[in-house]
């Protein structure tokens, strides 16, 4: 049984009074976004925040220019990024964690500076099933793993979660 959003749509009527009706649209269904790295499709994928960057103002004033301060752009942050999904048996977060710290790895193999950085993709997906914009998040790494978040009784497997720092996004405008 499909799911249903009851839209309301307003008429302007005579003596200024409005009447609605409801239209039914689709909801927008499961899997409405990708995660990809590595060329692969990371499975269970439930969440992902935000892509947020945030420049920070610079001011300064000249010695004869009046109290009124020039602001310009000064350096750029991007906030991390946070990837939860359903504990499976795919184990691509663990291993991407483990590329920053495995401590089974042994003295002065503990990080892989070789390849612990990647890019990822995120893909937002329409109802049909076609991908309408595609985000690239470059050189991300992981700064946290949470491997069983909060386990309880309604949910017994609990939730992965990977923290991304990471020096840069885009859009791919190639992708209409």
């Amino acid at each position: 049984m499909k799911n249903w959003l009851v839209k309301m749509v307003a008429f302007a009527v005579p003596l200024g009074f409005a009447t609605f009706h409801a239209e039914r649209t689709p909801a927008a269904g499961k899997g409405s976004f990708r995660v990809k790295w590595d060329g692969k499709v990371i499975p269970g994928v439930v969440s992902v925040s935000a892509l947020r960057r945030k420049t920070e103002v610079v001011e300064n004033r000249m010695g004869g220019e009046s109290n009124q301060p020039r602001r310009s752009p000064g350096k750029t942050e991007f906030a991390p990024l946070v990837i939860k999904r359903t504990r499976s048996a795919d184990v691509e977060f663990e291993r991407w964690a483990n590329k920053v710290w495995n401590l089974t790895g042994g003295l002065g193999a503990e990080v892989s500076l070789r390849d612990f950085r990647k890019d990822l993709l995120i893909e937002l997906v329409s109802d049909t099933g076609r991908v309408t914009t595609v985000f690239k998040v470059y050189r991300a790494w992981p700064s946290e793993y949470v491997a069983a978040g909060d386990l309880s009784a309604g949910d017994p497997s609990g939730a992965e979660t990977l923290i991304l720092v990471y020096e840069g996004f885009d859009r791919d405008n190639e992708v209409r």
